[in-house]
């Protein structure tokens, strides 16, 4: 077990939900609501399942929550393309925030490969 905020993935992954609390200032119109929940939701898991399996007493356990994280990012990612393409973000704010996911993304796995 360790902890978990002393993860430099962690940091970063909760940087990125942080950022994605001020998506729905561009996603405040009614039709844009699900995903604006969907957004947030992919978000808060990442570092959530980070915290999670760094509490965790094996490395099998705590990779298993890592592949979430993943997942997660994944699942982000693929609802910032959606916001993009029906133009409910910018495309400034997709690649920046399309950046950090894949950063922790990278980070997520090489820490998995750390592990195994």
């Amino acid at each position: 077990m360790q902890d978990y905020r002393k993860l430099l993935v962690w940091q970063k992954a909760h940087k990125l939900a942080i950022l994605a609390y001020e998506l729905p200032e561009y996603l405040k119109r009614p039709e844009c609501w699900a995903l604006r929940d969907q957004i947030l939701g992919a978000t808060i898991s990442i570092p959530s399942n980070i915290a999670e399996g760094a509490g965790r007493s094996s490395n099998a356990d705590f990779s298993r929550f890592l592949w979430y994280s993943v997942g997660s990012c994944n699942e982000f990612e693929s609802d910032l393309l959606l916001a993009r393409d029906v133009r409910f973000i910018a495309d400034p704010i997709f690649t920046d925030l399309g950046d950090r996911v894949a950063e922790v993304r990278r980070m997520l796995t090489s820490l998995i490969q750390t592990l195994d």
